[in-house]
């Protein structure tokens, strides 16, 4: 009778710290997207250096805005949408190549952060800086 209680309990406690790592998990939101690489392929709203360093974009009041910016987009896919951030890839027209795009409704600072990446290479002939400010252009137009 007492083994069968210490293995009943056993369990009980194995549950309830899954559930608790779950619910800490969960609870972690992106404040901060991860850093360009060295390479010229990657801005970021985050960034400090001259390379790397783009303005954020203006403050939205929710991701669905820039869903539906990005939707408008062609050869665009929402990857996640998680509270106020989103993740979107951009594929090119010819070679196909897959771009990341962040975006971080950054409250606090009432902007909102963008990082955009290319997957592969070294070099990008400026892309992913000039989808950021298309990006700029599109979500100053929808805002007026």
């Amino acid at each position: 009778m007492r083994r069968a209680f210490l293995s009943v309990l056993t369990i009980a406690l194995v549950f309830v710290i899954v559930a608790c790592q779950t619910t800490a998990s969960e609870a972690t939101l992106v404040e901060r997207f991860a850093p360009c690489p060295s390479s010229p392929n990657c801005v970021s709203s985050q960034a400090t250096d001259a390379l790397h360093g783009i303005d954020p974009l203006p403050f939205v009041e929710s991701v669905e805005q820039i869903a539906e910016i990005v939707r408008g987009i062609s050869r665009t896919a929402i990857v996640e949408i998680d509270g106020d951030y989103l993740h979107a890839t951009f594929t090119s027209r010819i070679f196909r190549f897959v771009d990341d795009v962040e975006f971080l409704i950054d409250r606090e600072a009432g902007v909102t952060q963008v990082r955009s990446a290319s997957r592969v290479g070294y070099g990008d002939i400026n892309a992913n800086r000039s989808r950021v400010e298309d990006l700029r252009g599109r979500m100053a137009r929808a805002g007026e």
